[in-house]
């Protein structure tokens, strides 16, 4: 019984996040980069208060500031609001870190506690960051890009639960996530080229080939992200990165995926 309500709440939650995120990007380039930034905020919060767990003392709340200060300033250099020039404040403000652990009494590893501050602002900040230039990848604001990645990451992750579900038996990385297996791998990669050869229909900003080659790097990102964070979590002992969403987690576990392949799929459409 326990498993079908968490499968209600599931599809509840995704509904309504799905709905306000794409409503936000389709809207305006301003409630888009409203909704990515409240993303950006909570997950790297999260990925702070998980760090704290295992006894680390990162600069949360300078973090979060510097990674949302980074996403708000791709946003308006992408937009032509201000010269791309302003990145340069992120140096200074990034250093900061060094001056503020500086008068941390109780810190005992204050180095680590640094390392651990930049991480989050290069794990989550950046990519989001990045996925900015992907909304402005023709010079104007134009959320198919955006929409067509988020449909293929969902696909992703709802191909992978339900043929997982079903027909899982082979371990795909039993070390770090006993769940995952290669069938529900390869039901998400079907579902996910499905929806690839669907975008190029309906999103003809960009050619059939491109899209299937994005849709490839969901798959593989989305997968390699996933893993990533279970290990992160395996290593503090947790199963979620937080409860703010029933039946989902976190934050992080919702967009894990999407922070590696990001960095990734920038890359090939500003190459190819």
């Amino acid at each position: 019984m326990d498993k079908y309500s968490n499968l209600t709440q599931r599809i509840i939650v995704a509904i309504l996040g799905i709905i306000i995120i794409i409503g936000a990007i389709i809207y305006s380039q301003w409630t888009y980069i409203l909704v990515f930034s409240f993303i950006t905020l909570i997950s790297i919060l999260e990925f702070y208060k998980l760090t704290g767990l295992d006894g680390m003392l990162p600069l949360k709340y300078w973090g979060a500031f510097s990674a949302l200060l980074l996403v708000i300033i791709s946003f308006l250099s992408e937009t032509g609001f201000i010269n791309s020039k302003y990145y340069f404040l992120i140096l200074p403000i990034a250093t900061c870190t060094f001056f503020i652990k500086l008068y941390s009494k109780r810190d005992a590893k204050p180095f680590t506690n640094i390392a651990f501050t930049f991480l989050g602002i290069l794990y989550i900040g950046v990519p989001f960051a990045l996925l900015n230039i992907i909304a402005f990848h023709f010079g104007e604001y134009s959320y198919q890009i955006v929409l067509g990645i988020l449909l293929l990451i969902w696909a992703s992750d709802t191909g992978a639960y339900f043929a997982g579900s079903r027909f899982g038996r082979t371990k795909l990385f039993l070390r770090v996530s006993p769940k995952k297996t290669w069938e529900g791998l390869i039901g998400g990669a079907v579902l996910t080229f499905i929806i690839s050869l669907a975008l190029s229909h309906f999103f003809e900003i960009l050619p059939v080939w491109k899209w299937l080659v994005i849709g490839g790097i969901m798959v593989i990102g989305g997968t390699y992200g996933d893993l990533v964070e279970s290990l992160f979590k395996r290593s503090i002992e947790i199963k979620d990165s937080g409860r703010i969403l029933p039946g989902h987690g976190g934050f992080l576990d919702r967009f894990d995926g999407l922070l590696l392949a990001i960095p990734f799929i920038v890359a090939f459409l500003k190459l190819s």
